[in-house]
């Protein structure tokens, strides 16, 4: 099994606990930097006794030391050339341990409630994350590094639709999206 299928059996093993394990939370509409804290535990359960053990699984990761205020959170050419902040919801990674491959997952989280832009913002970071590593290491303005941020082997966006009881997925590779599926019910009353 590829790296890729491996990662999205971890993701969904994890998911799917998370899913049976939280409803509580769900039902109660919290936010979703709350359910990422809850995701990102069972995501961490997941990786135990895997190949990817040693890695970290981190909510709005920020790893950019020695910055100023204007410089804190990295950028890097998005789709078009726009500027993408890379402040992602929920990652897993190595924090820099492991330069040959230090990005395996990236995850946004949207409820669907939220405006159209959100949430077209949070696939975009996506697309980004996902693409193969930029020449130069350097943003945009060629002042922040970026090197190691992105390349992620998958990337996911996560939307929670509290009406109908159901989670939308998408899986992203190398920028694209390359399968959707929509979890129907998925927490009960």
């Amino acid at each position: 099994m590829d790296e890729e299928n491996k990662l999205i059996k971890i993701f969904e093993k994890a998911n799917t606990t998370f899913l049976r394990n939280n409803s509580d939370l769900l039902l109660s509409q919290v936010s979703e930097r709350t359910l990422c804290g809850a995701l990102m535990m069972h995501l961490r359960d997941s990786i135990q006794d895997t190949e990817f053990s040693k890695y970290n699984v981190d909510v709005e990761y920020n790893r950019n030391k020695n910055s100023t205020v204007e410089t804190k959170i990295k950028s890097i050419p998005g789709p078009g050339g726009t500027k993408v902040k890379i402040n992602c919801d929920l990652i897993l990674h190595s924090r820099g341990q492991n330069l040959k491959k230090d990005n395996l997952i990236a995850i946004e989280m949207k409820k669907s409630s939220r405006s159209k832009s959100e949430k077209d913002s949070d696939r975009i970071r996506i697309m980004a994350l996902t693409q193969d590593r930029y020449g130069g290491g350097r943003s945009l303005d060629n002042t922040v590094s970026f090197e190691h941020v992105c390349d992620y082997t998958l990337g996911i966006y996560y939307e929670v639709n509290y009406k109908r009881k159901s989670i939308l997925v998408e899986y992203y590779r190398k920028g694209y999206i390359f399968n959707k599926k929509v979890l129907q019910n998925c927490w009960s009353t």
